[in-house]
């Protein structure tokens, strides 16, 4: 045998095993996917939905457009040393009421963002037992969610709020802890762009 003759051997052999184990790789792959079907016929498609209480992912990012609240980027130490006020809003990413009022939160942190610190609360994150210490988001929680509170300039409970409530009700408690004029004698606020001050809150 020639050694061209013997390489070519060599060669279609090798094919033959490389086609015989895309054959083989295949089936088994179908196989698969035929038992996955039959063992798990009524399983769910993982669709985002803002009615009920699954787990689609983050809720801010999802029905608010805006990832910018998880995870906060204070704490409330960092808060209270910047005497600055804070909005604490505890939630569940896999609660349907939460999903819902995320778009609350959102239009409020368009407003606010610059001059309070939204701190977004996943409650599975809170120990068991409610913490004596001020500076733990977990002392201000209360049971349900979403729960809403907003501490002052001097880290006092300010707004505390459980389910959810309008835009304006919160609205109302903030411009009581910024000193704003009430939003019927007031110029209405307008949205601000990104990194934008707040006209009425510059002034």
């Amino acid at each position: 045998m020639k050694f061209s003759e013997y390489q070519n051997s060599i060669v279609t052999a090798a094919s033959g095993r490389s086609l015989w184990r895309r054959i083989l790789s295949a089936c088994l792959l179908t196989v698969a996917i035929a038992f996955s079907s039959i063992l798990l016929p009524g399983t769910p498609p993982a669709l985002a939905s803002i009615q009920d209480d699954r787990f689609d992912g983050t809720i801010f990012a999802l029905y608010a457009g805006n990832g910018s609240l998880v995870p906060p980027k204070v704490t409330l130490t960092d808060s209270f040393k910047r005497n600055k006020p804070a909005l604490l809003v505890f939630y569940a990413d896999d609660s349907s009421d939460c999903k819902q009022y995320a778009i609350v939160i959102s239009q409020l942190q368009e407003f606010y963002g610059r001059e309070a610190d939204f701190i977004t609360v996943p409650i599975d994150s809170l120990p068991p037992k409610p913490s004596a210490e001020l500076t733990d988001p977990g002392h201000y929680y209360e049971g349900l969610i979403p729960q809403t509170v907003i501490l002052d300039q001097s880290g006092k409970v300010a707004y505390n709020s459980q389910g959810q409530v309008a835009f304006e009700e919160v609205d109302d408690a903030f411009r009581k802890v910024f000193d704003l004029l009430p939003r019927a004698e007031s110029v209405p606020l307008k949205r601000r762009a990104v990194n934008e001050l707040n006209v009425e809150l510059s002034k």
